[in-house]
């Protein structure tokens, strides 16, 4: 797929955790290029804007999941949840594309300072939720923290089907979900690329695979669509499933490992095809509710940027092989 001049022309003119993507992936700019651009997430946009609201303690507002005071406050009954803490922004950061150099130090106060929301635990080790130590995970391989027990929970907690699943902990499901199986295979990818170890690549092709049984749409049971879910993509997409992050992840994966595209994202890329508007981008659905640092992305039925980044490498990748 060949994006139009115009097209390109307004996807680079982006902040730079967007644009050096955009010079990569879509223009295929030289490295040179794209790593110069790279490099202003720590100086310019949404990446300095995020790293000015670090606080001393090497959170963000005061907490690890949900911000200081959360659930003694009125937002806790509010729709959505709060996107500003700690897990969240370091998620944002590492995903923009900011070096780890520039929160060097991070890593050692967060194991000094930030718990868990959930029986207070520190911060390193995870928790009980398998989204937030997906994320974790990607974090602490990023900014350098031992994570290597965390890492061995995720083939211990895979369910029988499997995949993972955000509620199986507490013991309210023991059938995988699409959500959880995505997030827990993607922070494994991100483990392993940011370690080179490959110790979970067995767990993760597990949990791939759950998806690919189901090509990333349907209930194994009927064939029906999963939900409506993955047919609505939005950026930022925070823990949510659909079938353009899907294939985002498994785009990343098959080029880490240099393996084509399996033929069953083939549905899957007709949807992501369907969506993408007679110019060449794509439209936001709604954002997720819940209080945001800042926005960095349209609001609904605009033209995003981000998705029509996404959408297009997608494309591009399926269509070249």
């Amino acid at each position: 797929m060949t994006v139009e001049p115009r097209v390109l022309e307004w996807l680079l003119d982006s902040d730079p955790a967007l644009r050096w993507q955009v010079e990569r992936d879509v223009a295929h700019a030289p490295a040179e290029t794209w790593e110069a651009t790279r490099a202003r997430v720590a100086t310019e946009g949404f990446g300095a804007a995020l790293l000015a609201r670090q606080d001393a303690d090497g959170q963000w507002a005061g907490g690890s999941f949900f911000p200081a005071g959360f659930f003694d406050g009125e937002e806790a009954k509010a729709p959505g949840q709060p996107w500003v803490a700690t897990t969240w922004s370091l998620r944002d950061l590492r995903e923009w594309g900011l070096d780890a150099a520039v929160l060097a130090g991070t890593a050692d106060k967060l194991a000094v300072n930030s718990r868990w929301d959930y029986d207070d635990l520190p911060y390193w080790g995870g928790e009980v939720d398998v989204c937030i130590n997906s994320y974790t995970l990607a974090a602490g391989a990023w900014l350098g923290a031992d994570v290597s027990e965390l890492a061995a929970w995720f083939p211990a907690h895979r369910l029988a089907d499997g995949g993972w699943n955000c509620e199986a902990e507490e013991g309210d499901s023991v059938r995988s979900s699409f959500h959880s199986t995505l997030n827990a295979v993607r922070g494994m990818l991100a483990y392993e690329r940011l370690t080179g170890d490959a110790g979970l690549r067995e767990a993760r092709h597990g949990g791939e695979e759950y998806l690919l049984q189901r090509r990333l749409l349907y209930r194994l049971t009927s064939g029906e669509l999963v939900g409506d879910f993955v047919t609505r993509f939005v950026h930022p997409s925070r823990w949510r499933y659909s079938a353009l992050t899907a294939l985002d992840h498994f785009r990343d994966a098959a080029l880490w490992e240099a393996t084509p595209p399996d033929p069953r994202l083939a549905d899957a890329i007709e949807v992501v095809r369907a969506a993408r508007q007679p110019d060449g981008t794509w439209l936001q659905t709604t954002p997720l509710a819940g209080r945001t640092w800042f926005d960095v992305d349209v609001p609904e039925g605009q033209r995003s940027r981000w998705l029509t980044l996404i959408g297009t490498r997608v494309l591009d990748w399926w269509d070249a092989a």
